[in-house]
């Protein structure tokens, strides 16, 4: 039945609504500048009315309401919207990290300057020139060595530089990695928060917003996908794999890996499995560290090792003032003390591989002449080896170039005395070592006969890593190869010390039949000058030169690309987060409105209550006898 104070609990309602409307505009308007908030809307419906079906009811026509009651308190969130910027989050997190490392990186090739590499090359090119002119001055071969120190200076610096940038990447992982747990423990917590307050029927709107935050927070560090269709349990994944069900947390970890030089590697921590994230800042890093500045470091480790040797073998072959001779320019660090290259890969005390890092032939080969032989040659490769066939018609420059063109790890070209020489190159897999030769093979007979390089042909007479002794499948298997260098010659480098202590040993010509050469013979030090723009063997690029040049092309090529694709990003996210901003975010102008009309509604609800009052009391006080 229908009661004498039903107004004032209509306008009672009518108040505690507008009120809590009022205050939720204070609420948007004291958070307009914190991040992440999304502003909120209180939603009203009219109150179950007296009369309800099933119930006793007098006998009045229609139903009779009960004012309004707020159904809840509304959050205006996009949530496509939403997963859209999740999703393209991750591209920025990526270029913006590749952006940083890789200009801090072109910063170190300092070109085209005076303290560069390349000028420290041409010093020391020049020197050796110079010298050529005058063999017989002691001043040229002081110069000669001053050059020659401040070169293996800069080398060290760019290794150095090069170097710590690795490590700072690699801090910058362990940092993220920690970074991406806590954010995935945080978000574990919020969610635990949001289902005992969803439980009792309320919205939660401020958690949810804090917990988006973090989500967003998230996919910048790694490329994930947000499940939010069971609202019960928010479930985020990377690549197929979870990382948080609910309030269940997968956590990931960073690990020492010897295979790389000790930096972390980044796992699963519940089965020990390799990550594989394809976006976001930890995936950038990982590349930047594993693979660009891996590459930087490779290519100046490439570059030293192929100098030291060429410059070192016609050193060796010359003569001093003093008569000396078999001297070579640079010192040597050999990775094994054994002079076969022998080493023992499990530590089990025997010798059960070879570590080769070039293997000569015996032959002297003409580069125009046909060779007139058939055949597959097998070298190894980042996919464990490939085959290169060879033809009757192809010249010896053919199948050298044919080998250099390949995406083999083996560079080949001719001495100065025209014989075959296989080089190692860098390895593009962590679990093989840099600058060691690990599978020759012929089937046929161009390094056989032809070339004198290998003792046998096809699968029996291959030369192979995996054994001790090695060296012996080779034809000049006593002085026709070299031991693997110790990891990173760039790093360690220096000039002989035997030069320094008496630079009269330091060599200039060849002599004649081994007999020492005249005071006037320059002919090494011009062959030395000469190695500036002689074939070498660094893959495509035929001469020191054109190959430092483009290494940093390379990485100022790079550095552009990043920056042009994360302008590109920004331009992006910055389009969604405004669309973000226009229907989450809060407008001053709307709320002063929204107040406004609650404002009204609550002086509406306020006079009518003071109407019911007065009716009220005409009946309470004086209606009566």
């Amino acid at each position: 039945m229908h009661s004498t104070f039903t107004g004032i609990e209509v306008g009672k309602r009518s108040l505690i609504g507008h009120t809590q409307g009022i205050s939720t505009v204070g609420h948007n308007l004291s958070n307009q500048s914190t991040e992440g908030y999304s502003r909120q809307r209180v939603e009203f419906m009219p109150f179950e009315p007296i009369y309800f079906p099933a119930l006793d009811r007098a006998e009045t026509p229609g139903q009779l309401g009960q004012g309004m009651v707020t159904s809840r308190i509304e959050r205006i969130r996009d949530e496509l919207l939403e997963n859209q910027i999740v999703a393209k989050a991750e591209g920025g997190g990526y270029w913006a990290a590749r952006e940083f490392y890789l200009g801090m990186a072109e910063a170190v090739y300092t070109e085209p300057t005076e303290s560069s590499v390349r000028s420290a090359f041409d010093n020391f090119w020049n020197s050796w020139q110079e010298l050529s002119y005058h063999p017989e001055a002691m001043e040229g071969r002081m110069v000669v060595l001053e050059n020659g120190q401040a070169l293996v200076d800069r080398i060290h610096e760019e290794y150095r530089s090069l170097k710590s940038i690795q490590e700072m990447i690699n801090e910058d992982v362990v940092a993220t990695v920690n970074r991406i747990n806590t954010l995935l423990s945080d978000i574990a917590g919020i969610n635990e928060e949001i289902t005992k307050i969803q439980a009792l029927g309320d919205n939660p709107n401020d958690l949810m917003d804090r917990r988006d935050l973090l989500v967003g927070q998230l996919s910048t560090l790694v490329n994930i996908t947000v499940d939010k269709r069971d609202p019960d349990e928010l479930l985020i994944h990377s690549g197929g794999r979870h990382l948080l069900q609910g309030r269940v947390v997968h956590p990931i970890a960073a690990e020492d890996n010897p295979l790389n030089e000790g930096y972390a590697r980044v796992l699963w921590v519940r089965t020990g499995e390799d990550t594989a994230f394809t976006g976001g800042r930890l995936a950038s890093l990982l590349q930047l560290r594993d693979g660009d500045i891996r590459e930087e470091i490779q290519k100046l480790d490439l570059l030293t090792v192929n100098f030291t040797d060429m410059v070192n073998a016609a050193h060796r072959e010359a003569f001093g003032l003093n008569g000396k001779t078999g001297l070579n320019f640079f010192r040597e660090y050999p990775f094994v003390n054994n002079v076969a290259g022998n080493y023992d890969q499990d530590g089990d005390g025997v010798y059960d591989s070879t570590r080769l890092f070039r293997i000569s032939g015996t032959q002297t080969l003409d580069p125009r002449e046909q060779i007139g032989l058939s055949g597959i040659l097998t070298l190894s490769s980042s996919g464990g080896s490939q085959q290169i066939p060879y033809f009757p018609t192809d010249t010896v420059e053919d199948v050298i170039r044919r080998i250099n063109l390949s995406s083999t790890e083996v560079v080949a070209a001719l001495d100065q005395n025209g014989r075959l020489n296989l080089k190692a190159t860098q390895a593009a897999s962590m679990e093989n070592p840099d600058f060691v030769i690990r599978h020759v093979e012929d089937q046929g007979q161009f390094l056989v006969g032809y070339a004198g390089l290998l003792q046998n042909g096809g699968p029996e007479g291959a030369y192979d890593w995996g054994m001790a002794d090695a060296r012996d499948r080779l034809r000049g298997n006593e002085t026709g190869y070299a031991v693997s260098p110790t990891a990173h010659p760039s790093a360690w480098m220096v000039l002989n010390g035997d030069l320094l202590s008496d630079p009269s040993s330091l060599a200039a010509g060849f002599g004649v039949n081994g007999r020492p050469a005249e005071a006037g013979d320059g002919s090494a030090a011009l062959a030395i000058a000469a190695l500036r723009h002689s074939e070498v063997m660094l893959g495509r690029t035929p001469n020191f030169d054109e190959y430092f040049a483009g290494i940093a092309a390379q990485i100022g090529e790079k550095g552009k690309t990043a920056q042009r694709t994360l302008m590109t990003q920004e331009i992006i996210m910055k389009s969604l987060t405004d669309l973000r901003d226009s229907i989450s975010g809060v407008n001053i102008d709307e709320e002063m409105a929204q107040m406004i009309k609650y404002q009204h509604g609550y002086n509406a609800a306020a006079r009518f209550i003071n109407v019911v009052n007065e009716m009220l009391d005409v009946i309470i006080n004086r209606m009566g006898v």
